[in-house]
């Protein structure tokens, strides 16, 4: 059994690693320091968003993260000696009975009862065999501009197909790559925009304000210059996740973000939900177009 003194001392590290963890995101307060959270948000979208800014605070170079028994037995791979570990959460749960789940209106098999903290270590801390990621194989694809053509195309047609969303290309005759119409839940994209990637990175920009300022969105009463930051930082992530940089991006808004506590984990954990999503959604349409194969 533990002493008081241990038990003490076991809280005051993991107090003392989220609040520097916190003041690391209270920091978020230019593009450059704001775009590399959002690499790592990338790699980790799900991930919980306390785990994301974890992650952050104590490798924000990390890629790929995985506990010290899990490197062995999944990627025959082994930590090196004397590497430091990254802390994160994991859940505690129970297992339910029938009867339990009828007395918590639920159909879940667990219930997540608390959290404790666990070990993990990134790829660059380990050696051993190659650790083989489609992802690569879909960034190496995508290098080709008939690539991102058909894959724009498809994710076009898929928001058409199985979403509420009305996607189409119209001529706009302006210097505006695209808009979000909420009332009609139309995306319109300039057909003039030559450039495949740009109109890819236009159509996630007006899909994420699609799921946060729609018309019955909960947000959708958020400042312009708010929303307009938390769209480009989607689009910023979903680019990312597919190896394409534009190297246009607008995140000038993090600024604000950042004075008040509340407003900035607000953002944050919009942009990590939709932005999860968008992933989950690209990865899928990347898997039915064969560019996962190689």
């Amino acid at each position: 059994m533990k002493s008081n003194q241990d038990t003490g001392m076991s809280l005051n590290w993991k107090e003392e690693l989220l609040v520097n963890a916190e003041q690391e995101i209270l920091k978020l307060t230019d593009s450059d320091r704001f775009k590399i959270y959002l690499e790592t948000l990338t790699k980790f979208h799900q991930y919980s968003l306390r785990n994301i800014n974890l992650i952050y605070f104590q490798n924000p170079r990390a890629t790929q993260v995985a506990g010290f028994k899990q490197w062995q037995k999944l990627f025959n791979r082994s930590v090196k000696k004397g590497e430091k570990a990254i802390k994160i959460t994991a859940p505690i749960t129970n297992k339910l009975t029938t009867e339990d789940q009828k007395r918590l209106h639920i159909t879940d098999d667990y219930l997540v009862i608390g959290y404790r903290y666990i070990s993990v270590f990134d790829i660059c801390q380990t050696i051993g065999e190659p650790v083989i990621n489609t992802k690569n194989f879909v960034k190496d694809r995508l290098q080709s501009h008939d690539d991102v053509t058909n894959f724009y195309q498809a994710f076009k047609s898929y928001l058409n197909q199985e979403t509420i969303l009305n996607v189409f290309e119209k001529d706009m005759n302006t210097l505006v790559r695209g808009y979000f119409t909420p009332q009609t839940n139309e995306i319109v994209i300039n057909c003039h925009e030559r450039d495949s990637a740009f109109k890819l990175k236009t159509l996630y920009h007006e899909y994420a304000h699609s799921q946060l300022h729609g018309e019955k969105a909960k947000f959708k009463n958020r400042p312009r210059a708010y929303q307009e930051a938390q769209a480009e930082a989607i689009a910023y992530v979903a680019m990312k996740n597919l190896g394409i940089d534009t190297g246009d991006y607008s995140l000038g808004y993090v600024a604000t973000w950042a004075k008040k506590k509340e407003t900035i984990h607000s953002a944050l954990h919009e942009i990590q939900k939709i932005s999860h999503h968008v992933i989950e959604m690209t990865d899928h349409l990347t898997s039915e177009l064969n560019l996962q194969s190689k």
